[in-house]
């Protein structure tokens, strides 16, 4: 390893983590749609054929630095409350809204600059979740409701797995469509009362309660 290189590696970082960091780094900072060999290479100060000693391509290096950067953001936000029974059920399922509104915002500009790259998806799909403890957020908030809908506190006629995927569904309706027509995540207004009306929505439904007989 020559000096320049030995320089730009941290304490305990191997040259593969050293990579899949200034890929990731790359990721957060421009997105993933013209993010190349040669630029991952420069900004790493390594040549551009060292990538392919350590990585079986670059979709593999790409998959990883996007699974970084998931984990990077999933690790920068507030826990999520999982044990069921405890807390306000509306503040905690406020609390996972939220959480979905600030991880979107997030990842799914890197997502977005990928979709004309289905290998790299492929490759991160086949990797761990690193959000909701390996299963990802609608699956962690199905179990969550699940759990509290066991308790008691949720209708047993209720369906966990169907409000789940209706809350981040709408967490990635909120932003993508702005994504795909070329506005930065940092222009994306969240509309007031977005969190406060979706949760009302999903716990207390849509239709009028029952008319009461005389």
């Amino acid at each position: 390893m020559n000096a320049r290189k030995a320089a730009a590696l941290g304490e305990g970082q191997t040259l593969r983590d050293h990579l899949v960091a200034t890929a990731e780094r790359l990721l957060a900072r421009h997105g993933a749609a013209n993010l190349t060999v040669r630029a991952i290479a420069r900004e790493a100060q390594v040549a551009d054929g060292v990538l392919y000693n350590h990585f079986a391509d670059k979709e593999e290096l790409l998959a990883l630095a996007l699974h970084a950067h998931v984990r990077t953001v999933q690790q920068s936000l507030p826990p999520l409350p999982t044990r069921a029974g405890h807390g306000d059920l509306e503040a905690n399922l406020r609390a996972y809204v939220t959480y979905g509104v600030r991880l979107h915002l997030a990842i799914l500009p890197a997502f977005a600059g990928l979709m004309a790259q289905p290998a790299v998806l492929a490759r991160f799909a086949a990797l761990d979740n690193p959000v909701g403890q390996g299963r990802g957020l609608r699956a962690e908030l199905a179990a969550y409701l699940g759990a509290e809908q066991a308790l008691g506190r949720l209708s047993l006629e209720a369906h966990p797995g169907a409000a789940a995927t209706m809350i981040v569904g709408a967490c990635h309706e909120l932003i993508l469509p702005h994504l795909f027509t070329g506005n930065s995540a940092a222009d994306i207004e969240i509309p007031s009362g977005f969190v406060d009306q979706l949760v009302a929505t999903c716990l207390h439904g849509i239709t009028h309660a029952p008319r009461q007989e005389p």
